[in-house]
C-alpha cells in the first residue's frame, strides 16, 4: 500500500525502488542532495499518488494538493538533473526546492488560518440572534468635505437668506378731501376750453 497504517494521517509514505518513506522527507533529502533523484522512479511515485487519490474516504483535499505539489516538483527537479543545463535559462535545483518549501509553508499557513476560522462560533449554529431589537442608540458623526470656494459660497447663501429685507415706500404728495374739492371748484370756475384730468392734479402729483 502506498500509505502505511502506522504513518500519520497527513503523511504520504512511498515505496519506490530507491526510496521508502514519507514524500516530504524525500523532498528535503533531495534538496540537501542526500538522495540521488536519478534513481527515483517518477512513474512509481505518480502511480502510488493516484492510488491514494482513489481512497476518497481517508483523503483530505488540502493534503492531496500538497502531495501533488511536492510530487510535481520532485519530477521537475529530476528532469533538471537529467537534461543538459543551459546557462541563464533555468534556476538550479536548490533554488527550485527552496521555492517549493516556501510554497508549502504558505499552504500550511492558509490551512491553519482556515482551521481557526472554521473553529469560531457561527451565527445560527453556535450563537443565535435575539428575536426582539435591543434598542441600541445610534450615534452619527457626519464628516464634511468642502473646498474654500464651497465654504464661501455656502456662507454667502446663508447670509443672503437670513438678512432682513428693507422696504422703503416713497412719500407721495397728498391733500385732504376738502382741499381737493376746493381746488377742483376753483379750476372749473376758470376753465373755458377742454382740458385733461391730469391738468387738474396738484403740481408734482
Amino acid at each position: 500500500m502506498p500509505v502505511s497504517p502506522a504513518s500519520p494521517p497527513d503523511t504520504l509514505t512511498l515505496s519506490l525502488d530507491a526510496w521508502e518513506g514519507p514524500l516530504d522527507l524525500l523532498l528535503t533529502l533531495a534538496r540537501a542532495q542526500k538522495v540521488d533523484l536519478r534513481e527515483i522512479s517518477i512513474l512509481q511515485l505518480v502511480e502510488q499518488y493516484l492510488a491514494v487519490l482513489h481512497d476518497a474516504e481517508a483523503l483530505r483535499l488540502e493534503l492531496a494538493a500538497d502531495w501533488l505539489v511536492m510530487a510535481a516538483w520532485l519530477a521537475y527537479l529530476k528532469s533538471a538533473l537529467l537534461l543538459p543545463k543551459e546557462a541563464g535559462v533555468e534556476p538550479d535545483p536548490d533554488e527550485l526546492a527552496m521555492r517549493l518549501q516556501l510554497r508549502l509553508q504558505r499552504l500550511d499557513a492558509m490551512r491553519e488560518a482556515g482551521a481557526r476560522l472554521m473553529a469560531r462560533d457561527r451565527l445560527g449554529r453556535d450563537v443565535f440572534a435575539r428575536g426582539a431589537p435591543e434598542g441600541l442608540r445610534t450615534i452619527r458623526r457626519p464628516q464634511w468635505q468642502a473646498s474654500l470656494y464651497d465654504l464661501i459660497a455656502a456662507y454667502g447663501a446663508v447670509k443672503a437668506r437670513t438678512a432682513p429685507a428693507l422696504h422703503i415706500v416713497s412719500r407721495r404728495p397728498v391733500m385732504t378731501l376738502e382741499r381737493a374739492i376746493a381746488r377742483i371748484e376753483s379750476l372749473l370756475g376758470e376753465t373755458i376750453d377742454w382740458r385733461t384730468l391730469q391738468s387738474f392734479l396738484p403740481a408734482g402729483g
